[in-house]
């Protein structure tokens, strides 16, 4: 009781006992604000969370719609909102690629996008390479030229090769390496790799010249 009484005497008008008090009941109650707007300097800011808040994705040409907290990233909302597992979380940090996605044509590593940052943007995965029951060349040329082990990386790079392809069809072998430079395999299968980037190359039809790449696993 000394202590309250002295707490109160040097002007804070709250004891050590009411503190804890209001503090205990503060931490007992769940804070599950959602999307809301504050002001700040006068200018008007949106926030998110920490609860939950609704996200619209278009992946693969559809529109999906879930609820996710804002810390959640975009290789998180693929595989437990949308079900789509093709990207793969390994590294966890933007090291690996095997996570790569496209976004609005270009590749991401999608473990180091929220994915609440995703929101109007076109997403492509692995899975939506497909047309049907056909396999996109790059997928094809991955399986011709046995450029996968254990597969955990092999999303990731299909998704990679098939963005350095539309941007060079014709490439040389320097040029795919450096090109896919981005993603790593554990297993080492960078011969087939590629090999099938070759492989799938040929078949591109803006491709110029062509026939100068080997598509054989013994080619690089």
């Amino acid at each position: 009781m000394q202590r309250d009484e002295k707490m109160k005497e040097k002007g804070s008008g709250l004891s050590r006992r009411t503190f804890l008090k209001v503090s205990g009941i503060s931490l007992s109650v769940p804070v599950v604000l959602g999307h809301r707007t504050i002001k700040v300097a006068g200018a008007e800011v949106e926030v998110y969370g920490p609860g939950k808040v609704p996200i619209a994705l278009t992946v693969n040409g559809a529109k999906h719609t879930a609820e996710v907290e804002p810390r959640v990233t975009l290789l998180e909302a693929l595989r437990h909102e949308l079900d789509l597992t093709g990207a793969k979380r390994v590294c966890d940090r933007a090291t690996c690629g095997a996570c790569t996605v496209i976004m609005d044509g270009k590749p991401v590593y999608s473990c180091s996008v929220l994915a609440l940052e995703a929101q109007g943007k076109q997403i492509t995965t692995a899975e939506g390479l497909l047309r049907g029951d056909r396999l996109h060349p790059v997928q094809q040329a991955f399986i011709d030229n046995d450029a996968q082990q254990c597969g955990f990386c092999t999303p990731g790079f299909v998704v990679a090769c098939k963005v350095f392809l539309d941007k060079n069809p014709n490439p040389t072998p320097e040029e795919i390496q450096k090109g896919l430079g981005g993603n790593l395999c554990r297993c080492g299968t960078y011969v087939g790799v590629r090999a099938a980037v070759a492989q799938a190359a040929n078949q591109y039809p803006n491709r110029k010249g062509g026939g100068n790449q080997s598509t054989s696993k013994g080619g690089r």
